[in-house]
């Protein structure tokens, strides 16, 4: 039988799910795989010697990603105090009384 080479995405795919349902067998009878592969797969993740990639790498690639994200909602919600403040001040000048049914 011709040893076949999978794909990282494909194995991370398999890996999560084992770890999530905590069912190593259950998923690789789902993926037609051998229940050792699956173990060794999830154990080689654990270890962080994750086909040449290692799961720090994965997971220092996916904190810089929600780190960056991070900075993006911050900004977001900087301009949206600063546009609730103008607004709020805008109606302040102009119609006072309705100040206080805002609060």
């Amino acid at each position: 039988m011709k040893r076949q080479k999978y794909s990282k995405e494909f194995k991370l795919q398999v890996v999560k799910e084992a770890l999530e349902t905590g069912k190593k067998a259950l998923v690789s009878r789902r993926y037609e795989l051998s229940t050792n592969m699956v173990h060794r797969w999830v154990r080689e993740y654990n270890q962080g010697k994750f086909e040449n990639g290692s799961s720090l790498e994965n997971s220092s690639l996916e904190t810089k990603e929600l780190a960056q994200e991070n900075d993006q909602l911050k900004r977001l919600l900087g301009e949206k105090d600063l546009e609730i403040a103008i607004l709020r001040d805008m109606i302040k000048k102009k119609n006072p009384q309705l100040l206080k049914k805002l609060k």
